[in-house]
């Protein structure tokens, strides 16, 4: 009897242990000590505070329990400061002036590694300004400028394409893929299918397609193309009719 007594306290104690989270964080940013942390998950249309914690001396933690693995915001009072996957394990976040990452499970680590290749790639980017200014400086003719700088601005263009598609299809079947989509539709001025978009779509499974941030998006920019489809077709009969 007190075996099986034993037995079950520790098969309990597995299965409640099982879905919990432990973020660990430190800051190196001191304007941050005596201030509130909160992990918030978009729900519908309202952001939800999920859990919170004070910054002490540089360092706070949460721990919950996870019903299901989500993307969220970490915010500091109403400002968001960096996303992160709450999922089970041990979450290990840092904040300091030059970086923010949050690494420790699985999928933060994908994320956080893929954040930091996007970064990279959008050094490369910047520095084509400032090669620019240093060719035009040295006397090198415009025309030899712009076609040189508008070759490596297109291959950077595209490897940066590439490896977002690449990111989003290797984790369409999980939160990471739905969530980056999102992210990168949010660049967007309006919902419109653009010819990036479309090719991310095109090799997707049905059910990232029928995620409901996806699933609302694909529908909002259709609706957005019949409508310039619409608008197109008025000014063609308007020009006719002049």
């Amino acid at each position: 009897m007190n075996r099986f007594f034993l037995y079950s306290l520790l098969l309990l104690s597995l299965t409640s242990c099982s879905s919990m989270y432990k973020i660990a964080g430190v800051s190196s940013v001191r304007s941050l000590d005596g201030k509130m942390l909160y992990i918030k998950s978009l729900q519908g249309e309202e952001w939800q505070t999920l859990d919170s914690a004070e910054v002490i001396h540089g360092a706070f933690s949460m721990k919950g329990d996870v019903d299901s693995v989500m993307m969220v915001t970490l915010y500091i009072g109403e400002e968001s400061v960096m996303p992160m996957i709450l999922e089970k394990g041990n979450i290990e976040v840092s904040i300091t002036n030059m970086q923010l990452s949050a690494r420790g499970t699985s999928l933060n680590n994908a994320l956080y590694d893929f954040i930091d290749r996007k970064n990279a790639m959008d050094l490369k980017i910047e520095e084509l300004e400032r090669k620019e200014a240093r060719m035009v400086m040295d006397g090198n003719d415009l025309s030899i400028i712009h076609e040189q700088l508008n070759k490596e601005g297109e291959e950077l263009a595209n490897e940066m394409n590439k490896s977002v598609k690449a990111f989003i299809a290797d984790n369409y079947e999980n939160v990471l893929g739905p969530s980056v989509f999102m992210m990168l539709c949010s660049s967007l001025p309006y919902p419109i299918l653009t010819p990036q978009i479309n090719d991310i779509l095109k090799d997707a499974p049905a059910s990232f397609k029928d995620n409901n941030m996806v699933k609302e998006f694909i529908s909002k920019a259709k609706e957005n193309e019949e409508l310039i489809e619409e608008q197109k077709r008025l000014q063609q009969n308007l020009q006719l009719r002049n």
